[in-house]
């Protein structure tokens, strides 16, 4: 085999993201548009080069920042705070750190290229969900304090969930695959119904109807049915078997409602805190680890600290901001009568 076919995933991975690299050059020289349309059609062909482009366009994001707060930097006369000597030391370090800053601008500009651009924002407030028809006919539902960018091309759909919690019911158009981009995931659906819940580590899927097929980094590609769901990380997919009811569970804030079934009460609060502005604290150790199960609305968390105090030991205590505060209730033994006759 020859040195310069590549023989592996990294190979491949280098091979995508060398050609990226050429598309870019080619975007960044006022392409033609008929060039602007193969340079898509590239990233839309296969979920890799998507993948690809996803990865650096926080790379390319961090170094607008830069490239802005250097433009911002200013600095008084040297004479006035410096000797000729520091004067010459601090302008070639100046200098140094102005290189370092265009280099990494031009590295973050060769990696990646705004595959997004022209795109439709959609959010929600904490406490706030949303359902948006889409123009092709498909649905998003957006969790509380969740955001997500809807771009469609002849050539595909694409939705970058950037934050948050969107469930999705695709419109089913084989010319055009429905693309989910969640950090370094991305799910392709033709017509079908699933959950994506980004966690602090992972992304969490859940498949209601029909069959995906997921991608991670340089990762093989796993296709995921009804039923089933997933959990994705930066480099590897492990796939899981749900039943009906946590499907239900996973799914009930569609509804509005948010089901426990022997959660801790940390892990309830959790939950809860994701529709509250202010927040559900635990004050006390023992409280953490007590379980509670049930059926409750997300727009009323006062229902859930009604059943604390009344199935557990917990006492809720208001805070002046709007918080709450959960504590261990230490009730006093009733004392035994000792009277005689």
């Amino acid at each position: 085999m020859r040195a310069s076919e590549p023989s592996s995933s990294c190979g491949i991975r280098d091979a995508i993201e060398a050609e990226a690299a050429r598309l870019l050059a080619k975007l960044n020289s006022d392409p033609s548009p008929e060039e602007e349309a193969e340079i898509c059609e590239w990233i839309e062909s296969d979920p890799r080069h998507a993948v690809a482009f996803a990865q650096a366009e926080f790379a390319w994001e961090a170094a607008e920042r830069l490239k802005s707060a250097a433009a911002e930097i200013t600095l008084p006369p040297l004479q006035q705070i410096v000797s000729e000597e520091q004067q010459r030391r601090l302008s070639r370090n100046i200098m140094v750190a102005a290189a370092v800053a265009v280099m990494l601008f031009i590295v973050a500009a060769i990696v990646t290229v705004r595959t997004f651009s022209g795109v439709d924002r959609y959010e929600t407030q904490v406490g706030q969900m949303r359902d948006i028809a889409l123009s092709d006919g498909s649905i998003l539902h957006l969790n509380s304090d969740s955001e997500a960018e809807v771009r469609f091309t002849d050539n595909g759909r694409k939705v970058r969930v950037l934050k948050g919690e969107a469930s999705f019911d695709v419109a089913h158009d084989k010319s055009r695959p429905f693309d989910v981009e969640a950090r370094s995931a991305i799910i392709r659906a033709v017509g079908t119904a699933f959950n994506v819940r980004m966690r602090p580590s992972i992304i969490e899927l859940t498949v209601t109807q029909g069959t995906v097929t997921v991608h991670s980094g340089g990762s093989m590609g796993r296709k995921v049915a009804a039923g089933s769901g997933a959990v994705i990380q930066p480099r590897s997919i492990d796939l899981t078997r749900l039943g009906p009811k946590l499907i239900d569970q996973r799914t009930a804030w569609r509804s509005q409602m948010l089901e426990l079934d022997g959660e801790t009460i940390e892990q309830a609060a959790g939950e809860f805190n994701r529709y509250r502005k202010t927040p559900i604290l635990i004050g006390d150790a023992r409280v953490s680890a007590l379980r509670i199960g049930g059926r409750f609305r997300t727009t009323d968390s006062r229902e859930f600290l009604s059943a604390l105090q009344m199935s557990l030991p917990i006492r809720a205590v208001d805070g002046e901001d709007g918080s709450v505060m959960l504590l261990y209730r230490d009730d006093e033994p009733v004392a035994e009568s000792n009277d005689e006759g």
